[in-house]
């Protein structure tokens, strides 16, 4: 978390006031005058004219390894929204988002403060997912994928080439591919103007943090390493 935003969590002052405070050097991290734009991680001590700070409460920082049918949205009227499905005891929201008929790795936090960081597309930061689609692949389709396909787009109302990325084959009809760029339904679009149908999408990678063994339709807390890299991005 950023230092404005960390000593404002605390209730002290507004964020505006805490960048004056880090200015005037009476702020310190781990016993050191901070700078502005510092960023505090977890286990970090800071301190305003010597008097310790410490956000009202701690943000959360989860792993959700969404099913299919589960629809990526705070909005609870929504049947199968996200937030009934966790049903978390503190207010989170997810940081993008996996279509309702996909699976795999969202993140969810309570700190707004690092959605920009992470969804900004000139940060190009990897998300990997697994996709099966219907019929067999050829290089063809491998070289198309990796290049860039031509497909529509709706927000902007024209076609787009999607950027260069990376794909390897796993099994005749499944693919691997890891991308820095977030279009809607951005796959799908992808190999449907290739010929190809998805049968199943699972992401399973977010910058440094992976899937792993957690099953579907749960979720753990972000582990102190990951959080101190995600925080940094």
């Amino acid at each position: 978390m950023r230092l404005n935003n960390y000593i404002s969590a605390s209730g002290m002052c507004s964020r505006r006031e805490a960048d004056k405070w880090i200015q005037m050097k009476r702020v310190k991290i781990n016993g050191k005058i901070a700078g502005l734009g510092e960023s505090v991680n977890p286990g970090d001590h800071v301190v305003v004219d010597g008097k310790p700070v410490r956000p009202k409460k701690e943000n959360v920082y989860i792993a959700f390894n969404k099913p299919v049918g589960v629809t990526c949205t705070t909005e609870r009227h929504i049947k199968g929204n996200i937030i009934d499905f966790i049903n978390h005891k503190e207010r989170i929201f997810p940081v993008g988002r996996l279509d309702k008929d996909s699976e795999g790795l969202i993140l969810l936090t309570s700190d707004g403060s690092i959605v920009n960081a992470i969804l900004r597309e000139e940060n190009e930061h990897d998300k990997e997912y697994l996709v099966t689609v219907n019929k067999n692949i050829d290089d063809t389709f491998i070289s198309n994928m990796e290049k860039g396909v031509k497909i529509f787009n709706p927000v902007k109302k024209k076609h787009t080439t999607t950027k260069p990325c990376k794909v390897e084959l796993v099994k005749p009809r499944t693919f691997r591919i890891i991308l820095n760029q977030g279009l809607n339904r951005q796959i799908r679009r992808m190999c449907s103007a290739l010929g190809y149908e998805v049968v199943s999408l699972k992401r399973t990678r977010i910058m440094h943090i992976h899937l792993n063994q957690l099953k579907t339709g749960k979720w753990r807390d972000l582990t102190q390493q990951e959080l101190k890299t995600l925080l940094k991005s």
